[in-house]
């Protein structure tokens, strides 16, 4: 049943940021019908108290494939990025006690949690990487969610080519996931900016496009519904599955 649920899963790849096909079928109410159907089917069997498998060293690809929008061009990054990142910090607002505003050091004194899993495109390609971060469930602590808060969102630094923002959201349960990272190393070797640095979303729970890029904003909310288009992603506002376990 796991299998055919992912394929399921991945025959939304029409629809992904991975995919130019999913213009083509964004209009088309049927293909949007089957996505639900399959979320339902990931939601209820598969939950998310799973854990993704993990891999040895020596299963770690040597070329982590990139893929998603291109690095950010604009001139808040380009400074950050000229800066070694010195000057990035991970601003944490909305329902909290603690507003926050973290550097890349801070984040890099945290505790470090590693785990070599599968990013698994919709296009249909996977890679195994090793990704060295700190818990998201960690990052949230420093923040003290509010009892009101029931989503986490992750507010990007990359556009798409319309120009829109990007971004992501999981539910408190899903950032709590104790394989889920806010990832600061790729290979042992610090993110580049093609792979999301300074800090990227890694949910080896689900498909790739979970796993969002250039982190530069985490906003705890009540819900997803009065930010743009409501429905807790960039690429969810388009008509994709919300929740995309593997």
């Amino acid at each position: 049943m796991k299998r055919r649920i992912f394929l399921a899963s991945s025959l939304s790849a029409a629809l992904s940021g991975c995919s130019s096909i999913g213009t083509k079928l964004n209009d088309n109410a049927a293909f949007h019908n089957f996505l639900g159907v399959s979320e339902s089917l990931n939601r209820a069997l598969l939950g998310t108290h799973g854990l993704a498998r993990e891999y040895a060293d020596s299963d770690v690809d040597a070329t982590f494939r990139i893929n998603g929008f291109d690095t950010p061009m604009d001139a808040h990054y380009s400074r950050l990025q000229n800066g070694n990142f010195r000057d990035y910090r991970l601003l944490i607002d909305g329902a909290v006690e603690r507003r926050r505003a973290i550097s890349l050091a801070h984040l890099n004194d945290m505790a470090q949690q590693s785990n070599i899993t599968r990013h698994d495109c919709v296009e249909g390609w996977s890679a195994i990487g090793k990704f060295r971060g700190v818990r998201l469930a960690d990052v949230l602590d420093l923040a003290a969610p509010k009892a009101s808060a029931r989503y986490v969102v992750l507010h990007c630094m990359d556009r798409s080519p319309e120009g829109l923002p990007y971004y992501e959201s999981l539910d408190l349960h899903q950032a709590r996931h104790p394989q889920t990272l806010l990832a600061l190393a790729l290979n042992d070797k610090p993110l580049d900016a093609a792979h999301g640095a300074p800090v990227r979303l890694r949910v080896p729970t689900q498909l790739g496009y979970k796993s969002a890029k250039w982190v530069g904003r985490i906003e705890l909310v009540a819900s997803y519904s009065n930010l743009f288009s409501g429905h807790g992603g960039y690429w969810e506002d388009q008509g994709y599955e919300w929740y995309a376990g593997i």
